[in-house]
């Protein structure tokens, strides 16, 4: 008591327990002191804004995960708070996702993939003799046998080496060295990892990169971070997107007022045009490549979609060899393959290769060097790509079961890419190539001069609004043309064919009313 009056008579409280323990006279008493040591300031601004970002990022565009796919995410999750829409599920018919789709895993695929992620199941009899001696080859080449480890930076050895053995059995006896062999986090990687070698100068000396027009984004994407010089040349719509060399000598020539064209991007199959290259094409653009110098860049991802019966796909590797020595010992070619498309659809492990050859000894070095600051590709995807190019073979004891699950998936795509086909080609204002492989359909759609004025109206492309308008009104989510490239005054869409056959139905039956009310309502 005696002690209280005494604080009081001072001016000063007797000190009362706060919330953590503290007295709240000590803390009333801190918190002057702690404002006058840290005083509140002002936000500062931010060193990370769109005007000071690298503007090469920001010129960086992908229409396959563009705003379309955005406004399908907002459309979704009204669906699920119950919003009432015209439908009752967004198909995302945008990209080539075969599992997302309802693809199902190749059995001996993912069974090995099981045995290298936990390989106590090497024990188990629920697993073939065929599965537990690959994933022992895979496991045995891995630091401590185990896929958690790091790679090389250039690959796996022994997956390298069944890669190599893999192109020379496709290519009829071709050589490939495992030397040559990079593998990649899909093929997407590999192909940006050799642009970045192949970008150089400035001015009139930058490099130039052909593209096809439509092109798949990935190119003009990365064309567009590392700054270098985008050189269309078109595809020729009339003539079932074929590459004409007439219009690549076009191309080089414009470009060189302005660029070093240096690189010739070539995509075969077709991606988003679905078309497959003859032999003779191949060779008049490798003898192109050739006599203008240009490094090779062959796309070859679809070389198992191949679906018209007077078609085949012909590697680029095997046609520059066929050709001579005089282009095989010259030509610098870079090709690309992955576990993401094909029979196998699977996206998620991102495994891929690249092969490059007539590679200078000293740029290889280089190209490993790039490759080692990202370490290595994850070797679950390095692993999935070794079971694609060493698959079972006749008299292995998963060879029938994997033949039948392989054939059942090509077979159906064949089917999905006729019935899309010839259900479009029913649709007035709606014009579809024939789908030669891939798995994609690049309808030219008519679209008329009021819904274009609309378009405008909404700062959209005229494709665009076509495309927000079917997704608004049918739940179906393309990506428009103008994502891709498409000559002027001509207007598309890509849609992948994935969906099951009775769902791909109903897309294309969705599309066909939605295109003549759109037709009726800006006529």
């Amino acid at each position: 008591m005696q002690r209280a009056a005494a604080l009081v008579r001072r001016g000063c409280s007797p000190r009362t327990p706060g919330p953590w323990g503290r007295s709240r006279s000590s803390a009333a008493a801190e918190a002057p002191a702690v404002l006058k040591v840290r005083p509140e300031r002002g936000r500062r601004e931010r060193i990370l804004t769109l005007e000071s970002m690298n503007p090469q990022v920001k010129a960086v565009e992908y229409a396959v995960r563009g705003p379309i796919v955005l406004k399908a995410g907002e459309i979704e999750l009204e669906l699920q708070r119950g919003i009432k829409k015209p439908f009752t599920e967004v198909i995302r018919a945008n990209i080539g996702d075969a599992q997302a789709m309802g693809q199902q895993p190749i059995t001996f695929l993912r069974q090995v993939m099981a045995l290298c992620t936990y390989p106590n199941l090497l024990d188990s009899p629920s697993f073939p003799e065929d599965a537990k001696k690959r994933a022992r080859r895979i496991l045995q080449a891995c630091g401590g046998n185990s896929l958690g480890s790091y790679s090389a930076s250039q690959g796996v050895n022994c997956i390298r080496e069944d890669v190599a053995a893999y192109i020379t059995r496709r290519d009829g006896g071709v050589p490939a060295d495992p030397d040559n062999i990079y593998l990649t986090t899909g093929a997407s990687d590999g192909i940006t990892t050799i642009l970045k070698i192949l970008v150089s100068g400035d001015g009139k000396s930058r490099t130039g990169v052909m593209i096809s027009v439509p092109q798949y984004p990935l190119y003009s994407a990365v064309i567009s971070e590392l700054d270098a010089i985008q050189v269309n040349y078109y595809l020729d719509e009339e003539n079932c997107w074929a590459l004409n060399v007439n219009e690549l000598r076009r191309a080089v020539r414009e470009a060189k007022d302005h660029c070093d064209p240096k690189v010739l991007c070539i995509i075969n199959p077709g991606n988003p045009t679905g078309q497959v290259q003859s032999r003779k094409c191949i060779e008049d653009v490798i003898h192109f490549a050739w006599e203008e110098k240009l490094f090779l860049l062959a796309d070859e991802v679809y070389q198992d979609n191949v679906y018209s019966p007077d078609c085949r796909f012909h590697s680029f590797k095997k046609v520059l060899y066929e050709m001579g020595p005089e282009y095989s010992s010259n030509v610098e070619l870079a090709s690309f393959h992955s576990t993401s498309k094909g029979y196998m659809g699977e996206c998620g492990y991102r495994g891929g290769y690249m092969e490059v050859i007539n590679l200078h000894p000293e740029i290889k070095g280089q190209l490993v060097k790039l490759l080692s600051v990202r370490l290595c590709p994850p070797v679950s995807g390095q692993a999935a790509m070794d079971i694609v190019v060493n698959p079972p073979v006749p008299g292995e004891e998963s060879f029938e079961q994997f033949s039948r699950e392989k054939e059942s998936v090509l077979g159906d795509l064949a089917r999905k890419a006729k019935l899309t086909e010839d259900l479009f080609n029913q649709v007035p204002g709606i014009h579809c190539n024939p789908l030669q492989g891939s798995m994609y359909a690049f309808p030219r759609v008519f679209i008329p001069p009021k819904a274009v004025e609309a378009a405008q109206a909404h700062k959209m492309a005229p494709d665009m609004f076509y495309c927000m308008k079917l997704l608004e009104e049918t739940g179906i989510c393309v990506v428009p043309g103008s994502g891709f490239g498409q000559r002027e005054g001509t207007y598309h869409f890509r849609m992948t064919i994935l969906p099951p056959v009775e769902k791909l139905k109903t897309v294309l039956q969705k599309v066909k009313d939605f295109h003549v009310k759109f037709l009726e309502k800006y006529a």
